[in-house]
């Protein structure tokens, strides 16, 4: 059982926000921005703060569902449960920094922590792990997630718990993967614009796949999205920023058009004033509705004046 202090941090899903759903390209990266790990509740506190109370709620619910997994025995993941029942009585809660419904992996922290801390049989944490481990890992913390958002890829929880950036090919073939080397005197950058408001994971997802249902959309999906975000995934992966743009400016297009309930509301027009001014381009982070936007500038400091009011935070340069 792992120590009680280990902390996980969030994630960035960089590219591949619902595509990966239609067997797109994903690259996923940890957010050491914020972080979240298991505490008890100190013995001689008279009372408890309201987000650890929250948070004990919580995680007795969601240990409730584990039992009842385990119970009808369709668990992937054999945890032991007896002892998460015996630390919620001790005043266990995960106390985290990471906002929740802004698209950096609340959910998936509090499931690889859990993970982590009470898995009878955890899968190492190692860059050299393979495809066949990665999977399995995948798809037990997928069924776990899907407790709070309805359906799961399993992808942030995985990153949350490898804390290693993450390349998935398809549904069955992901590893870690190395990123270019960052050039903090580079132009370009990627950066992150807080909307104010969270957003709700289900809803969108839902949306999603009730958009499926139309062919147009199954179309767009397949022959474009599909192209564009797996084409700036090898251009950033390789540091080809010329090819990265190239490939950013139709997919940011796309998501501009068809994914319009998951844009926050109030920053369509930033972001077609993006595309219209190539000075940057924004994209969903995570399942948006609200919390971040990603966005990529190919020069940073060119595209700050457009961006000075949003007061964006730059999360990597290049």
């Amino acid at each position: 059982m792992n120590s009680v202090n280990t902390s996980f941090f969030a994630k960035i899903l960089l590219f591949g926000e619902y595509g990966i759903i239609r067997d797109a390209m994903a690259l996923s990266i940890p957010f050491k921005e914020y972080e979240g790990s298991f505490r008890f509740v100190p013995t001689d506190a008279a009372v408890v703060a309201p987000e650890g109370k929250e948070s004990q709620e919580a995680l007795r619910s969601f240990a409730q569902h584990l039992k009842e997994l385990a119970a009808r025995g369709e668990a992937l993941a054999p945890l032991n449960l007896n002892q998460l029942d015996a630390d919620l009585d001790r005043g266990l809660f995960f106390d985290s920094s990471i906002p929740q419904g802004f698209g950096v992996g609340s959910s998936g922290a509090l499931v690889a922590a859990l993970y982590a801390r009470y898995a009878l049989n955890p899968c190492p944490v190692d860059h050299q792990l393979n495809k066949e481990l990665l999977v399995a890992l995948k798809a037990e913390l997928a069924q776990m997630e899907c407790f709070f958002h309805g359906r799961s890829s399993g992808i942030d929880p995985t990153i949350c718990y490898l804390q290693l950036p993450l390349l998935i090919r398809s549904s069955d073939d992901l590893g870690t993967v190395h990123l270019p080397e960052e050039n903090a005197e580079g132009k370009g950058a990627v950066f992150l614009i807080n909307s104010g408001a969270p957003g709700e994971t289900q809803p969108l997802v839902t949306h999603f796949m009730e958009k499926l249902k139309e062919e147009g959309f199954r179309k767009v999906m397949k022959d474009q999205f599909k192209k564009y975000n797996d084409a700036c995934i090898q251009a950033f992966l390789q540091g080809d920023p010329g090819a990265l743009f190239r490939n950013l400016k139709p997919l940011s297009s796309l998501a501009l058009e068809h994914f319009d309930p998951m844009i926050p509301f109030g920053y369509h027009e930033l972001w077609q004033k993006g595309i219209d001014t190539n000075a940057y381009y924004l994209k969903l982070c995570g399942s948006g509705g609200g919390g971040y936007i990603l966005g990529f500038a190919p020069d940073f400091e060119a595209a700050a004046p457009l961006l000075k009011t949003h007061d964006p935070e730059v999360i990597f340069r290049f």
